[in-house]
């Protein structure tokens, strides 16, 4: 099978989000070709290089999301009117609010707005098809004064209507940006009279977005040209994202989560696991947010409308998926898969930590409420007077090396220096360390000298940090927020977010039972490695990939005449793997040889009778 890996700021660059799930994905699945379409989402990106690629990624075609050179096209009349029917139509629908919430009955229509952005979205990706490229026509005047009549139109969203000059040049400039995948010369067919050697999306069997937004938009025209089927993954909802950067923030019936929750995965310290593409800074003004947030509003919507199969990495973002029009029918859940073998030596040796110390790891920043942790153990140890915290996790930019800055105050303000006599040299009950000091060398030793591991945040996606936690048979407590109670699964204990209090009472309840902590270790352990491994995660997608090809249309198997070309793909060539050899997998690519001339047209039997005669 050949996959179109379709990525934005990740794999296979070294640096960016998502990059080693997809690169665990790839080589778990030898059997399988992968051509990689990369979008990059910064200039320095595309310096640091690529990383190693195994023998199964066939090609790889990046473009920048960063920058778009002007592609010279200068349009005909004809071209300038199909370009002003089909922006106006764009941001038309933009202009006419929030379509209303999907329909539960699968196979319900579509909201107008929703079918009128989708048949100027495909109108725009046909003329940059046809025309060779939308970026001059995208930063044109036209383009903006189409802008201005659809916010000044009768019907439009008042904010629209607020709109000024500079708030439309800037809502200009974001489509211009988040609609440059229609510009790419990544829409080829593979020849048509199934030749093997094409280098577009249309030879392809199967396009996998690794998330929403402008990674599944080339899957979108993939599909549209060519009905290839197309797979979404989703480990972060895109479109919350947005909601959530533009000040809007829709809750989803049942979430558990803050309405700041940004509903990515959250790894711990030195976690490269997959994470949700960052969404652009939200622009200043109301109108602007609102069209900005419109746009990403139609185009989630019809990804989903449009994918054979949306796999959400937890129910909290499946949650999301639905109240943002997923169809219920087309989601299936995949747990992120991480790699347990590190922490096996941890899991499989006896209990050798600390029984007064708790451990928190992550990143350091705000959505993770150490100040709460914090006020919690000065609790603790007024049952526990000998219990240790230790805070291991390196700040994320300038606002996270402010807030580790002032949670170190609060930490020397709570607990000053403490030492057993007048001579002896004081020692802080909570020391801040990170990965690869001398006092935490590996992950997998930090966790292990913890009796118990805590979890302090008000904000969390899946949470990494406790599954590695659970890999290492650690008792857990968390707080309710995102993924967590779907994480623990009853293994570990859940207090209420900004509570520390509750968090201090669990802490303590732990501390002293060691008997409960080993079995809520075991227990966390023995579910990490059923749910949470790299394993089952590729074995779901391998399942939905064969699952979605078995259910796709058989095309590209034709004579040149059009005519379908009979015994074209060899029954052997269907089934996994390369025990069939090359020639086999060429034949199905290219058809048999003796089917390379025209069609034999039937005879009727009156005819044949005759000439038996």
């Amino acid at each position: 099978m050949r996959i179109g890996l379709l990525t934005e700021g990740g794999y296979p660059y070294l640096s960016g989000d998502a990059g080693l799930w997809c690169d665990r994905l790839v080589r778990g699945l030898g059997q399988h070709e992968f051509d990689v379409y990369a979008l990059s989402r910064a200039e320095h990106q595309e310096n640091a290089g690529l990383v190693e690629l195994p023998p199964q990624v066939k090609r790889v075609r990046r473009a920048p999301l960063w920058t778009a050179e002007d592609d010279g096209v200068t349009y005909g009349r004809r071209a300038r009117r199909r370009f002003a029917e089909s922006y106006g139509a764009l941001v038309a629908a933009l202009c006419e609010g929030d379509p209303p919430e999907p329909a539960d009955a699968p196979g319900a229509a579509p909201a107008p707005q929703t079918d009128r952005f989708a048949s100027a979205l495909y109108g725009l990706a046909e003329l940059a098809r046809d025309e060779g490229g939308l970026v001059g026509a995208l930063r044109s005047e036209s383009a903006v004064r189409a802008l201005e009549r659809a916010c000044r139109a009768p019907g439009a969203l008042r904010t629209a209507r607020e709109a000024r000059v500079p708030d439309l040049l800037a809502v200009a400039e974001h489509l211009e940006r988040a609609l440059r995948p229609l510009s790419l010369r990544w829409y080829e067919a593979d020849g048509g009279n199934g030749n093997d050697g094409g280098e577009g999306l249309g030879a392809v069997d199967l396009c996998h977005a690794t998330s929403g937004g402008a990674a599944a938009l080339p899957g979108l025209l993939a599909r549209h040209f060519f009905e290839v089927p197309l797979l979404v993954t989703e480990y972060g909802v895109r479109l919350r994202t947005h909601y959530l950067s533009s000040g809007i923030t829709p809750s989803p019936a049942g979430s558990t989560g803050s309405a700041g929750s940004t509903g990515t995965p959250s790894g711990g310290a030195g976690s490269t696991e997959p994470a949700a593409p960052a969404a652009s800074p939200a622009p200043g003004t109301p109108a602007v947010r609102a069209l900005v947030a419109a746009f990403h509003n139609r185009l989630a919507a019809e990804v989903y409308r449009q994918a054979d199969c949306v796999t959400p990495g937890n129910t909290h973002a499946r949650r999301w998926q639905e109240r943002c029009g997923a169809d219920r029918a087309k989601l299936r859940t995949v747990y992120p898969g991480m790699q347990a073998s590190r922490f096996a030596e941890v899991g499989d040796s006896s209990d050798t930590a600390d029984p007064h110390t708790l451990v928190w790891v992550g990143r350091v920043e705000p959505a993770k409420d150490l100040v709460s942790l914090l006020h919690a153990f000065a609790e603790l140890r007024r049952e526990e007077p000998r219990a240790r915290l230790r805070i291991v996790g390196a700040p994320t930019g300038a606002e996270g090396q402010a807030y580790l800055g002032h949670c170190k105050m609060l930490a020397a303000q709570i607990f000053p220096d403490e030492a057993d006599g007048p001579h002896a040299v004081g020692d802080n009950p909570v020391s801040f360390e990170e990965i690869g000091g001398p006092e935490a060398p590996t992950l997998a030793e930090v966790y292990a000298s913890g009796a118990v591991v805590v979890l302090s945040s008000v904000v969390e996606g899946f949470p990494v940090g406790l599954v590695e936690a659970m890999f290492c048979g650690r008792a857990t407590v968390s707080t309710d927020v995102g993924a967590v109670v779907e994480v623990i699964g009853g293994t570990g204990l859940v207090v209420p977010p900004r509570n520390p209090r509750a968090l201090a009472e669990a802490c303590v309840a732990l501390l002293r039972d060691p008997e409960r902590r080993v079995r809520l270790g075991a227990a966390a352990r023995a579910r990490a490695l059923e749910l949470f491994t790299v394993e089952q995660n590729i074995t779901a997608f391998h399942g939905i990939y064969l699952e979605l090809v078995s259910r796709a249309p058989v095309r590209r198997f034709l004579f040149d005449d059009g005519e379908p070309r009979p015994f074209a793909v060899p029954a052997e060539a269907c089934l996994p793997g390369h025990w069939t050899g090359q020639d086999a997998r060429a034949t199905a690519r290219r058809g048999p040889s003796w089917a390379a001339g025209p069609p034999v047209r039937g005879t009727s039997p009156v005819a044949a009778t005759e000439g038996a005669r």
